[in-house]
């Protein structure tokens, strides 16, 4: 089974994208449902709304529960894999040593060929990629700089500026690698139908902000 590590969000969207022009079209994507808000390895805001992802794009779709503690979240994703009979590993892993590392160990112990797509991209070169052939919206901000303004914002040429200049001022990665936001994905060159959002509302908690989307709709 070619199984795609999938979010929802920029970087796994643009990762299974890739994979598929390069041949390797995934059967299924997974998605890690973790309790914890802040877990290191996977992303949380909107998850539930991937089930809608993947029907747009027409690839079954699991997910795969964790209680998202540091490391021990990695054996959920094994048995995830296991239980899925994952032969192929897609991920949409950018710059994050730390998540690579591990996620290389268990493709190693499994003998899972790990493909990751977005490796060393250049941070502008992949935004770039997204403002012009994808609506992809910014959905969470937990960073220097980066305020109530960007949330439920499009990645768009003008956020690509905004970025820059965040990266100029405080060093943030602009493919948020360590964790200064997260995106969701609306639309993309593999998706047959968009989503449209109809309800949404904004939480701030001290450094954090989140677009959480309440509730939408394929057209």
């Amino acid at each position: 089974m070619i199984t795609a590590l999938f979010s929802g969000g920029k970087d796994s969207t643009l990762a299974l994208h890739m994979a598929a022009e390069s041949g390797m079209k995934a059967e299924l994507l997974l998605t890690m449902r973790s309790v914890n808000e802040n877990s290191f390895m996977f992303h949380k805001p909107n998850i539930g709304l991937c089930p809608m992802q993947a029907e747009s794009i027409g690839i079954k779709h699991t997910f795969v529960d964790t209680e998202g503690n540091k490391e021990e979240e990695l054996a959920d994703l094994e048995r995830g894999l296991i239980e899925n009979n994952t032969t192929v590993l897609i991920t949409g892993a950018v710059a994050s040593t730390y998540q690579r590392d591990r996620i290389n160990a268990i493709c190693k112990r499994l003998a899972i060929t790990h493909v990751s797509p977005l490796w060393g991209i250049d941070p502008v070169s992949e935004l770039t990629t997204l403002a012009e052939k994808y609506d992809a919206i910014i959905t969470r901000v937990a960073a220097e700089g980066m305020d109530r303004s960007f949330l439920g914002k499009k990645i768009d040429h003008d956020m690509i500026g905004r970025l820059k200049e965040l990266n100029r001022k405080y060093g943030i990665n602009m493919c948020f690698e360590g964790g200064e936001a997260e995106s969701f994905v609306l639309n993309a060159p593999m998706f047959r139908r968009k989503i449209m959002i109809e309800r949404s509302r904004i939480e701030k908690e001290g450094n954090f902000g989140t677009f959480i989307i309440e509730s939408a709709k394929l057209v």
